[in-house]
Order: structure tokens, then C-alpha cells, then sequence
């Protein structure tokens, strides 16, 4: 700011009074900016946190690319071969409408929307096309500047289809609007809250997760590059020439049920027919997670997926193997594991007997090969055919349509809040970070329209569809007594 100065009292010497108020002027408002942008860039990890206050923007334009003006952003035009061609969501989709269900009947005020400002990390404005991010507290790693991210890409790829919107996303472990804080006579309408995951206590809105567009900070690619390494790398080994045990890697500190897990690992005393490995995360950050590589790990017959605090972003990984999905009991859903089906999918695995069921399981799947393989390959074609990125942006395009309308105000752009878009956060990015925005960033608008999104469930078909669950899983009670699997 200084050096600004300097050159006001130039000016000042020469006596052009006018010029003055416009250049002191100009520089308030790029030191505005400045400020604005060095927000950002601490979100998207470029600057450190401890030099916030004391950075200027003299020394931030040394490199003028890396702080493109958004205005000077275009949109992406829509496809001029676009097909108009759609196709029917996946079935899963149809749980957006059940996300939105307590708003259904009242709408969403302006109000319920800044009730959730204590609880949320960050608030999404959109307003005419572009992104507006008001930040409230700091996000784990960069969950929040990637989920922003994806939202940006989503625009480039239905560009100009989404209504103006306002929402909160909290981006930590565990959904937060808890049901029975809203229960009650005198309750309140809860304040609508994206997040990750939810579960049967909560109201938050379900949405899809950061790492689709690919987690820099341990080393896991963008999901659609992930997803082509992980079919080749499962079609390189045949199901019978795997090994015939059940695997998992990873933090085993991370809630009751890893720890329970790590029990049925071989001992000198039992054989769980498992291989445990905890992850040692101090070591590997410091290698770069170079010996955590998800495409090499499709090497056993049966792959457990376990929750963490809560839900766990593994588990598309895990069903992309073609292995059999061990499922321990889940208690949180992310927004496609609803579609998934016990027996079908996945092989439920009880918490309450762990070890015994992972041991049954995979006694059965080593007796009855095809029958295993075949869960197996249906978990993989799950994620292959109906986890597509187009299907991801799709989903996030019907939930923030279907909760656009039911905004009752029109949405403006908060005074804290600041502008982004996809150039200012590569360029505000380097390493891993950057590499995986420029793969995941849209570079072409769809060629056909978002699919058609199927009318919400009625509650007798979710009734039927939560019985046939229940009934998949009671159909492995036998196995799970130890009948018909002793060798």
C-alpha cells in the first residue's frame, strides 16, 4: 500500500488534482480486490495462513495471470451440436427429493438459510452464472475450495441451466441439523444444510463429495482418471487367481468400527482369513502416499469397506475392483450408496461380529466362486455405468434445481462474500492441486441435457424398497450361523 502512496504524491507534485481522486480511488478498490483474493488463495492452500494480514497486493502482482479478474471470465457457450437427448437418472437420484422433503411444504426463507451460518463452513451464492463464496470457518485440508470447484464445473458443463441459489455446506466428517432439535410443537422449520453425508438422525441435504475432482493431499486422482486405472488394474487378475481373503488398508483410528477391525487380522491364535494393514499416515504424507496407490489393491477376492467418523470416500473405490464388497454395518449414506443393494452389490457384514461374519463371508465366496464373483461385478458395474462423472454433475444439478425452487427470495450476493472461478483457483493452486483442477476442469458443455430426474417416492414405495433390503440381508442369516460353509 505504501508504494501506492508513492505514487500519489507523484502526482501530487505535478499538480494534476483530478487525477489524483481517480488514481487514489482505483487504488482502493484493486487493494479491495487484492485483499478479497488473498482470501481465496489461503483457501486454495497458496498462501499461508500466517501471512494473511501482512501480504500486499504489490507483491501479488509480480504475477498478474494468477489473479485473472473474474469479471473477464466467460461462460462456456452451450454446445451447438447439443442432442436435447435424456436419458432416465439412475434410481438413486430420487432421494433428492426426500433430502429436500422438510422444505417441501414451506419453502426456504432467507432466514432458515442464515440460521445455518453457526454450523456451516462456507455459504454458495450463484447469481446470474457466476460463484460467490462467503467463508466462516476453515475446512479440513481443502474439502471446501474443492467442493467449490466442482460446483464451478458443474456451470461450465450445464452452462447457463441453473437458477440463481443461495445455500450453507458444511464440509466436515458428520451431518449436523440433528432431527430432534426440530421436533416438537413449537419446533422450527431446521436450516437447510449441504453436507457430504447424512444418516437417519439428520436433515442435512446430501451432495457429492470433494473427491470426484480428485484428493491432492493424498495423492487419490480425479474420479474419472481413477475410475479407467481401477478397471484396467482389475481386469489385469483374474477373481480366482486373487487372493482368497478379505483386504482392507487404512487409518485404523478413525472411529469404534476400524478398531474393532483391526481384531480379525491374522493372529497366532485365529485365522479371520483377513489382511489388516493400518495405514501410517505420518509416513506416507512425508512419501507422498506413493505405497497407497488404490489401483494396485485389486488384488484380493473380497475388499471390506469400514466407516471412519462417519461415512468414508473409499467405498466407490472398493466396488470398482470387482472384488466382493464387504459392507460392515453402515450407519451414514453418501447420495448414490442408497441405490446400492445387500447380496446384490455388496455382502452385509454385521458389527456386532465382525470377525465371524468377514470369516463366513468369505468361506461362502471361496465355496460358492461364481455367485461371489458375480456380486463383485455387480458392485463394479454400479460405479462404471451409474457413477459416471456425467452422473455426478447431473445429481448435483437436480438437487440445487429442486432446491432453487424452493427459495422464496431472490438471492444477492452477500457483502463478505468473493467471486471465484475455475481460472483464479488454478492459478491460485500448484503441485497436485493444480494438476488435478486442470484434469477435472470442463473444457465443452454437455452435449445433451442433465437426464430426467424420475418424480419423488411415495412412502409406501420406500417402505417396500427399505423391506427388500432388510429381506437381501436375512437371506445370508444361514451363512452367517455358519450353516452350509464349513470346508
Amino acid at each position: 500500500m505504501s508504494s501506492g502512496m508513492l505514487r500519489v504524491t507523484d502526482l501530487q507534485r505535478k499538480g494534476g488534482i483530478q487525477r489524483i481522486g481517480i488514481v487514489f480511488i482505483t487504488i482502493l478498490v484493486f487493494s479491495a480486490i487484492a485483499t478479497k483474493r488473498i482470501k481465496i488463495s489461503i483457501n486454495a492452500g497458496s498462501v499461508p495462513k500466517e501471512i494473511q494480514e501482512t501480504q500486499t497486493y504489490i507483491k501479488f502482482i509480480t504475477k498478474p495471470e494468477c489473479f485473472l479478474n473474474c469479471l473477464e471470465s466467460l461462460p462456456l457457450a452451450q454446445n451447438a451440436n447439443h442432442s436435447g437427448v435424456e436419458e432416465e437418472c439412475p434410481e438413486y437420484f430420487q432421494w433428492i427429493h426426500e433430502d429436500l422433503k422438510p422444505w417441501r411444504a414451506t419453502g426456504i426463507s432467507r432466514e432458515m438459510v442464515e440460521r445455518g451460518r453457526v454450523l456451516a463452513h462456507i455459504r454458495v451464492v450463484i447469481v446470474g452464472g457466476r460463484v460467490y463464496v462467503e467463508n466462516y470457518k476453515r475446512a479440513f485440508q481443502t474439502r471446501d475450495v474443492v467442493t467449490v470447484w466442482g460446483i464451478l464445473q458443474l456451470l461450465r458443463f450445464y452452462p447457463g441451466k441453473l437458477p440463481d441459489l443461495d445455500l450453507m455446506f458444511e464440509c466436515g466428517d458428520k451431518p449436523v441439523i440433528q432431527k430432534q432439535d426440530f421436533e416438537g410443537s413449537e419446533a422450527t422449520i431446521p436450516p437447510p444444510m449441504f453436507h457430504y453425508c447424512g444418516d437417519n438422525q439428520t436433515y442435512d441435504i446430501v451432495f457429492p463429495d470433494w473427491s470426484f475432482w480428485g484428493w491432492s493431499e493424498v495423492n487419490i486422482k480425479p474420479w474419472e482418471l481413477l475410475k479407467k486405472d481401477l478397471k484396467e488394474s482389475s481386469d489385469k487378475i483374474k477373481w480366482m487367481d486373487r487372493e482368497p481373503n478379505a483386504y482392507w488398508k487404512g487409518n485404523t483410528l478413525l472411529g469404534p468400527q476400524r478398531r474393532g477391525l483391526v481384531k480379525c487380522n491374522v493372529s497366532k491364535n485365529k485365522e479371520w482369513n483377513t489382511q489388516i494393514y493400518d495405514l501410517d499416515w505420518r509416513r506416507e504424507r512425508k512419501e507422498g502416499f506413493k505405497t497407497t496407490d488404490l489401483a494396485s489393491q485389486c488384488r484380493h477376492r473380497y475388499k471390506i469397506y469400514v466407516e471412519g467418523h462417519a461415512w468414508s470416500v473409499s467405498q466407490k473405490y472398493i466396488l470398482a475392483c470387482d472384488s466382493m464388497s464387504l459392507v460392515i454395518d453402515p450407519h451414514y449414506y453418501d447420495f448414490y450408496s442408497r441405490g446400492l443393494l445387500p447380496t446384490v452389490h455388496y455382502w452385509p457384514i454385521s458389527e456386532n461380529d465382525m470377525c465371524g461374519s468377514i470369516n463366513n463371508a468369505v468361506k461362502w465366496g471361496n465355496k460358492h466362486a461364481k455367485q461371489a464373483q458375480e456380486i463383485g461385478k455387480a458392485g463394479s458395474r454400479f460405479v462404471q455405468e451409474k457413477l459416471m462423472m456425467r452422473h455426478v454433475y447431473d445429481y448435483m444439478f437436480h438437487v440445487l434445481y429442486q432446491y432453487a425452487k424452493l427459495l422464496k427470495y431472490q438471492p444477492t450476493v452477500p457483502k463478505g462474500a468473493v467471486e471465484v472461478c475455475s481460472e483464479t483457483l488454478i492459478c491460485n493452486s500448484k503441485g497436485l492441486r493444480k494438476k488435478f483442477r486442470s484434469y477435472s476442469m470442463v473444457t465443452n458443455p454437455a452435449e445433451s441435457s442433465p437426464c430426467t430426474l424420475q418424480p419423488h417416492f411415495d412412502q409406501q414405495k420406500i417402505q417396500d424398497l427399505l423391506k427388500r433390503k432388510e429381506h437381501l440381508k436375512k437371506q445370508i442369516e444361514p451363512f452367517e450361523a455358519g450353516e452350509n460353509i464349513r470346508r
